[in-house]
């Protein structure tokens, strides 16, 4: 199986089967990840995470809080010999929430998935999974669903107890999951062992009520991201051919919008309006009306664009460059890149916080997560691992974690 077609995951996004100069290193880097999200570097390479530069683990134990924490030393603080820190940029701080929310992280090079209280840098728990990718939240923050990328499940969370509940067997390395907005169903993207034809594509309904697979819908070959509309009405799945829209309550797609050679991230409109999708190969971020379910514009996006999210208000939309390691800053109503911003690197993941204060942004390879202030379009500082509390460069471990997926929730 080729580079190019081996998995749905980061190390699928360069589609066009040439490297070209610039990109050639990542290439090889992405190889591995591309055998690992599908499950096999695990058994061939035998430590995954090596592969990376990556070594270790968040931590396996239960957090305490850091009360009265200064925000330019925010402190992780795991119950061990672990300890993380958000590192304030210079004559920078953590930008204040306007409410209380939990972050979940799915760390993949951790094989968990961390729950923290954004507001004070809190680890409050940890859940175990193997290579986990995709994590998502009910709206009112009671279950948290963990894509177990390495394995064929979706892992349940009670949030009240802090446990896990029976692995849900869905199929073949679920990559992402994704809550309907009134918590009943939970859609997770099935990989398979390949991205072409012959790999899965499914995407398996899980209801959250009993925590059982309800169904299958079958969608494009490499299903990848999936997000529902504000309303539950319609769920969107990228895949190899470009985007599907499935119709929830018939549990069918109904429209697939063809983007020349595959879309990877996904993010709907606050207000339902618009769907925006990365597209890599083109180096394009691709805007679909879900009215006529047509694409009715694209903008440049950088070398590799991958991850998207947009902000509460709609006025923005953030797109990780995994080939420049930046993230952009794109009006969605011009198109214009407001902002293009450093970050760490192999930038895979990215979300906003519910009140839009806050841009985290998933380094693969550094294995941090940047945080982005969106007042400023300007990074306000890193959370990362460290043996002690000093701040870098006396500390320079990293979270060890490969953050593949983020989502906030409302404590």
């Amino acid at each position: 199986m080729s580079a190019d077609s081996a998995s749905p995951g980061p190390a699928s996004t360069d589609q066009t089967g040439a490297a070209t100069p610039a990109a050639t290193g990542r290439r090889s880097r992405r190889l591995v990840r591309v055998l690992w999200a599908a499950g096999i570097a695990v058994v061939v390479l035998g430590a995954p995470t090596a592969a990376f530069g990556i070594a270790g683990s968040f931590g396996t134990t239960h957090g305490t809080k850091v009360p009265n924490a200064p925000q330019s030393s925010i402190k992780y603080q795991a119950s061990g010999s672990s300890a993380f820190r958000f590192h304030a940029a210079a004559g920078k701080s953590l930008p204040a929430t306007t409410g209380d929310y939990d972050a979940y992280v799915a760390a993949a090079g951790g094989y968990e998935v961390l729950q923290v209280d954004v507001s004070t840098g809190a680890i409050l728990n940890t859940y175990s999974a193997d290579s986990p990718e995709g994590v998502a939240a009910t709206t009112d923050n009671s279950q948290v669903f963990i894509a177990e990328t390495g394995q064929y499940d979706v892992i349940p969370v009670d949030v009240a107890t802090g446990k896990e509940g029976t692995p849900i067997e869905v199929g073949a390395y679920p990559q992402d999951v994704a809550v309907s907005p009134d918590g009943a169903t939970v859609y997770a993207t099935l990989t398979g062992g390949d991205t072409g034809p012959g790999g899965s594509d499914q995407v398996a309904v899980i209801n959250a009520a009993t925590d059982a697979v309800a169904g299958d819908i079958t969608v494009g070959a490499g299903p990848r991201q999936v997000a529902f509309s504000p309303d539950g009405a319609r769920a969107y799945v990228t895949t190899e051919n470009g985007v599907d829209v499935i119709d929830t309550a018939a549990s069918r797609v109904i429209a697939s919008v063809s983007i020349p050679r595959g879309a990877q991230g996904l993010a709907v409109s606050p207000n339902g309006a618009s769907v925006y999708v990365t597209s890599p190969s083109t180096n394009q971020l691709v805007v679909i009306s879900a009215a006529s379910n047509r694409v009715v514009a694209d903008f440049p996006a950088g070398a590799e664009p991958y991850a998207v999210a947009v902000t509460p208000d709609g006025s923005t939309a953030y797109v990780t460059d995994m080939n420049s390691d930046s993230v952009a800053a794109i009006s969605t109503a011009t198109g214009h890149t407001a902002a293009t911003i450093t970050v760490g690197e192999l930038p895979g993941s990215i979300a906003v916080t519910p009140d839009g204060s806050q841009v985290w942004v998933g380094s693969i390879l550094d294995g941090d997560i940047t945080v982005i202030s969106p007042a400023s379009n300007m990074v306000v500082g890193t959370i990362s691992g460290a043996a002690g509390v000093a701040p870098p460069p006396a500390n320079t471990a990293t979270l060890d974690g490969a953050p593949l997926g983020i989502a906030f929730a409302k404590a």
